[in-house]
């Protein structure tokens, strides 16, 4: 039953919402849907009539995606550090996403980003989580949408995670 702004309470946020949020094209959306770098995990469109459903946590994912490859990250790359955010199952947002060639790790301090510098790692990009969660959370206001309960960190196999 959709609430006071239009918003079916906890079923996720549909796809021109998401966009909106994130900041990318509907297109942009689908590709990725279709290509599997990120699945809504809620719900998938079956057909006619029917919509992907995202989690915030998916949206954070997008965030993420959108501001790498505007880096000029590569997909590939970008899909490992989908990976590795997918794979750590904790709150993200107080961790540093850390992109080289080759790796892509969640440091918890500078101290641990400095110690991957010391140890040889040619960091391409370093993406502070914290400050992708309050974007997230300004533009999701400023469309008068309501944050959905973040799941568990854990991923559901049907979503293709």
């Amino acid at each position: 039953m959709p609430d006071a702004t239009g918003q079916e309470e906890d079923q996720g946020y549909r796809g021109p919402q998401v966009c909106k949020v994130v900041g990318i094209t509907y297109r942009q959306l689908d590709y990725w849907a279709r290509t599997d770098l990120l699945r809504p995990s809620i719900s998938e469109a079956r057909g006619s009539g029917t919509q992907r459903r995202y989690s915030y946590q998916d949206l954070l994912e997008l965030k993420v995606i959108k501001r790498l490859l505007d880096a000029g990250l590569s997909l590939q790359s970008t899909r490992r550090a989908i990976e590795c955010l997918r794979a750590s199952g904790e709150d993200v947002a107080a961790a540093n996403l850390v992109i080289d060639q080759g790796t892509t790790v969640l440091a918890r301090s500078g101290e641990e980003i400095i110690d991957l510098l010391r140890g040889g790692q040619g960091v391409l990009n370093i993406v502070p989580m914290a400050t992708v969660v309050s974007e997230l959370d300004a533009a999701i206001h400023e469309l008068g949408l309501s944050r959905l309960a973040a799941p568990d960190q854990g991923r559901s196999s049907a979503s293709g995670r």
